[in-house]
């Protein structure tokens, strides 16, 4: 049942329960925790996306792609093709691109 559904059966009989649960004294009383309750917890939720969205996201943080290299002529870049690379060049490579510690 979504919220859309509710008729004004719906919250008559919904009121009328709580009356009998919580009495006439104490209806106000809850109103009134339930409004403060759900006033915080919006206020809160504003808070944290406006923090979120107001920090420079960028800010402290480092660029780990490795610097592209000049185009080389064909017939080089054709020769680097075929020689493989070695396994040190490689982890050179990858600890490149790591963020420090």
């Amino acid at each position: 049942m979504e919220l859309d559904d509710m008729s004004i059966t719906h919250i008559l009989l919904i009121a009328v329960v709580a009356l009998i649960l919580f009495g006439p004294n104490k209806l106000p009383e809850l109103g009134r925790a339930i409004g403060k309750t759900l006033r915080d917890f919006k206020n809160g939720a504003n808070d944290l996306m406006s923090a979120a969205t107001e920090s420079e996201p960028e800010k402290g943080r480092k660029d780990v792609t490795p610097p592209s290299q000049p185009a080389a002529p064909a017939a080089a870049s054709q020769q680097e093709s075929v020689v493989q690379p070695s396994p040190q060049a490689s982890t050179q490579q990858k600890d490149s691109r790591r963020l420090p510690e």
